[in-house]
């Protein structure tokens, strides 16, 4: 008695238990959803993944591009890390102007939101105003905020209509500071402001309502209701922000050119001369390392840290 022919016992396994077709509905949406998601998986792999592992590879070499020498040298450009005398202060301005600006940033954005949450004439026209900056290009902003700051610029020139002499703000190490830090906050502040709006608008007021029949005063219902509330932003935010201020470069570079000294020059700033000016690009590539490992640090440890006050995740 002989068995049915190769080609249809291959069809019969292809097809899985008898009567049962191999594309049932489960499958085909499954793959659907591959393919959906199959772009952005090959461009994270291309452009995060492979770049980060190129990184590291370079980390460990000795790159001089004008030469055209590329020499392994294990560990030395993490030695040169731990032990060069430029690197405390580097990561001090780092932190001066991520403090500052996340501090600023968050503050004044939910400040304005509240502000521009009420029902009143002209919200509208200041929410645009306020966002407009965003969708300005970045350099363009930076060079005019450049000229309003010389010391015979628009800024000095307002104060002194009101009888004060301001000074040559991107030529002290305190207001060259100061000044990149509020120009990037002038910038992207509107931003968050949206973002803090969408989820203002989302609180219900049912629960304002019932907080003022029993008594709760303004202060006790932004703490006690807003602050909950809109907590999954605040965390989105923070993230957002400050990731964005370890990564700042284009300010410092047209403002302040990491002077005056180094008293601008943020880790994003020092990585950039190491690499393109002093031609350093093995160096510059553990410099990079370096600010992966700070961002990731950081990011996780905001991520870890939500399950005590984001409201979503008690």
């Amino acid at each position: 008695m002989s068995g049915p022919a190769p080609k249809e016992r291959r069809r019969a396994d292809c097809s899985g238990p008898p009567g049962r077709p191999f594309w049932t509905g489960r499958r085909r949406e499954a793959l659907a959803g591959y393919l959906f998601v199959a772009p952005q998986l090959i461009g994270s792999a291309v452009f995060v993944l492979l770049p980060l592992i190129l990184v590291f590879w370079y980390s460990l070499h000795e790159w001089n591009v004008l030469a055209g020498s590329f020499e392994f040298t294990g560990t030395d450009n993490y030695d040169q890390l731990l032990n060069d005398p430029s690197l405390p202060g580097v990561l001090t301005a780092t932190a001066v102007f991520s403090v500052g600006l996340v501090l600023l940033n968050l503050s004044l954005a939910l400040w304005l939101a509240l502000m521009l949450n009420r029902r009143l004439a002209g919200t509208t026209f200041f929410r645009t105003v306020f966002f407009s900056p965003v969708v300005v290009s970045l350099v363009a902003w930076t060079i005019v905020w450049r000229f309003l700051l010389q010391e015979n610029g628009g800024v000095n020139g307002l104060l002194d209509v009101f009888g004060m002499t301001g000074p040559n703000w991107l030529r002290g190490e305190f207001t060259a500071m100061l000044s990149v830090i509020v120009v990037q906050v002038f910038k992207n502040v509107g931003l968050n402001m949206v973002l803090f709006l969408a989820a203002l608008q989302g609180v219900p007021r049912e629960l304002y309502e019932a907080a003022t029949m029993d008594g709760a005063g303004r202060w006790t219902r932004f703490v006690r209701i807003t602050v909950p509330m809109i907590s999954p932003t605040i965390l989105l935010t923070s993230i957002i922000t400050v990731v964005g201020s370890l990564q700042v470069f284009a300010q410092i570079d047209v403002l302040t050119s990491g002077g005056p000294g180094t008293s601008t020059t943020v880790l994003v700033y020092y990585l950039y001369q190491q690499a393109f000016q002093f031609h350093h690009f093995g160096y510059g590539a553990t410099l990079s390392v370096l600010l992966f490992a700070i961002v990731f640090v950081l990011t996780f440890v905001q991520w870890q840290l939500r399950k005590k006050w984001v409201f979503h995740e008690q």
